[in-house]
């Protein structure tokens, strides 16, 4: 394996310019931060950006926990890759990296930051981490959003053509929990809101009788019961109703909090007696899952 350190201080841009130089050296995998990415996926690790403290981020970064760096080992010997791009903050830095990942004495090749960046380009990056604290991770929005449920995550896009080809680079954004800028929260009663208004504009619901909300580390529960506007339609628009409101539920959420919805169960209290708008409804057959509920699964 032919392993490539890019090397800056901390601000300076290495995480947005990392998918770049993968794709200059072809190279599909890299460590930045604790997080293992190959290609479009993370694959292995977590990231020093969810740490709560600057000290907890440098820990994480550098592997200091034995347990991971012992799945980034396990990672990198089950997906073997041809080259491997590690970012840090130095020299010395990427040797303690690869000390943790068993790699101790295999030549790497140094790519500093200040030769792929202009000085004006890094003075640029370093304003925005100070200003407005944001880190840029190399993986798409969506693989993101699963190791990064609460944390507000946007979307980066780059399209550029590399010997007569386009290429497409996805990457995101987020503010770490140990910014400087502060701390917020999510309290329950507005997801209760969230859900309770998305799943109330479905069509076919009459109205929402409850809304429960299960809150873990990597995201959230909830149980929406609703009373669908049967006006004497059969299971099969019933189903229906509660999978469009499950969708919208899952959708609102996760546009309006950043959260990761784990799953959505909507179920039907009772039928109500008021008949449905024109084009709500649809008889199509089709079984139902999780005992007559539109169960489970954010997506």
């Amino acid at each position: 394996m032919e392993i490539f350190g890019l090397v800056g201080p901390s601000g300076t841009g290495k995480s947005h310019r990392a998918s770049f130089v993968a794709h200059h050296l072809g190279i599909d995998t890299i460590l930045d931060d604790g997080l293992l990415i190959q290609g479009p996926r993370i694959v292995a690790g977590r990231s020093a950006k969810r740490e709560a403290t600057r000290l907890g981020a440098v820990r994480r970064a550098v592997l200091s926990d034995p347990r991971h760096a012992a799945e980034l080992r396990a990672a990198l010997d089950r997906l073997a890759p041809a080259r491997l791009l590690v970012l840090g903050t130095s020299s010395s830095m990427i040797e303690t990296i690869l000390r943790r990942l068993g790699l101790e004495g295999v030549p790497w090749e140094l790519i500093p930051i200040e030769s792929i960046a202009t000085p004006e380009e890094i003075r640029t990056a370093r304003n925005v981490r100070r200003r407005f604290g944001k880190h840029v991770i190399p993986a798409p929005t969506f693989e993101v959003q699963k190791s990064f449920s609460g944390y507000l995550v946007d979307p980066l896009r780059f399209i550029f053509r590399q010997r007569g080809r386009r290429v497409t680079v996805e990457k995101s954004v987020v503010r770490p929990t140990f910014s400087s800028l502060g701390h917020f929260y999510i309290a329950e009663e507005v997801l209760v809101a969230i859900a309770e208004r998305a799943a109330a504009g479905a069509p076919g619901v009459e109205r929402v009788a409850h809304v429960a909300v299960q809150a873990r580390p990597e995201g959230v529960w909830l149980t929406v019961e609703v009373v669908p506007a049967a006006g004497g339609r059969g299971p099969a628009w019933v189903f229906r109703t509660l999978e469009a409101a499950q969708r919208a539920v899952v959708d609102a959420v996760e546009a309006g909090t950043g959260l990761g919805v784990l799953a959505v169960d909507v179920r039907a209290r009772r039928l109500g007696c008021a008949a449905p708008a024109a084009g709500q409804a649809g008889d199509r057959e089709g079984a139902t899952r999780d005992g007559g509920r539109a169960g489970a699964g954010g997506r």
